[in-house]
């Protein structure tokens, strides 16, 4: 993500070699979500550059491959996982959570699976579930299933908010393509450990984003006051402005924890001379 090409010579200077963006990245945000990794496992040497370019409290939240997850589905992927880990190992306290995103399809009926699966996790590591079957929301039993399935291994839920994205029909193109992928499940507030995780998604208009979020700058702000160390997501379909929302947020909270420290300054990105014209 922190790659996204929007940002290039707006936020993040332009151009960056590979080994020095995401360095570029943590000057705005202390956190970030490991999505690549779900379409294949890095190398240990791609690893380690990112321990490289981050300090030893950054945040990595790493999504499992998608073959752990979606193709086998927690089931016989110990090699995967091994893999998966011993790449990993470099980020070393930089990882706040292994982020176990499940598939829709994945219904309370396999929650065996999951609990097998999480048990197996080494403990050196916290855990994060996110799950997408509307049972795990609408219904009581399935969701205190989850919940002591969870709550057995210290694992948290991870709520992917997309109320205020659901609320009116698209309007860009990037809102099209999100309105046919995303989950609509309701929002779930509730936090299982002392370190929360919460993926929020408004929409391409900022005004609209921010409304939806104010739900969650509450929730935030009890959960600091209670000791708590939530990790926050904040996404839009484009992502473009992603960036300046995720200060704004954290600021909000500020304004109402003030004992919260301030993010990073933002390394400077220097503007492209005028270039000269014939007229």
């Amino acid at each position: 993500m922190w790659s996204h090409t929007p940002w290039q010579g707006r936020f993040l200077p332009h151009p960056l070699p590979p080994g020095e963006r995401l360095r570029a990245y943590s000057s705005w945000c202390n956190a970030v979500e490991g999505n690549t990794t779900f379409y294949a496992t890095p190398t240990r040497n791609t690893v380690e550059t990112w321990a490289e370019q981050t300090s030893p409290d950054f945040r990595f939240v790493v999504k499992l491959p998608k073959t752990i997850t979606h193709e086998r589905r927690l089931h016989g992927a110990d090699e995967e996982l091994r893999a998966f880990l011993a790449a990993m190992e470099p980020l070393g306290p930089r990882i706040a959570a292994l982020w176990v995103q499940l598939p829709g399809s994945f219904t309370p009926t396999d929650l065996g699976s999951l609990a097998a699966f999480l048990r197996r996790l080494p403990r050196d590591y916290r855990s994060a579930v996110e799950v997408r079957h509307r049972a795990f929301f609408e219904e009581k039993r399935a969701e205190g299933f989850l919940s002591q399935v969870l709550g057995g291994v210290g694992a948290e839920w991870v709520p992917f908010d997309t109320v205020a994205f659901f609320e009116t029909p698209p309007t860009t193109d990037a809102e099209r393509d999100a309105w046919v992928k995303k989950p609509r499940v309701p929002r779930r507030t509730a936090a299982l450990t002392d370190r929360p995780i919460v993926r929020y998604m408004g929409r391409d208009d900022t005004g609209r984003t921010v409304a939806g979020w104010r739900p969650w700058v509450e929730t935030v702000t009890h959960w600091l006051r209670e000791g708590r160390s939530p990790t926050v997501f904040i996404h839009t379909p484009d992502n473009s402005q992603a960036l300046e929302l995720a200060r704004r947020f954290h600021e909000e909270v500020r304004v109402r924890v003030p004992g919260l420290e301030p993010l990073p300054e933002p390394v400077p990105v220097e503007q492209p001379p005028d270039q000269p014209t014939l007229f």
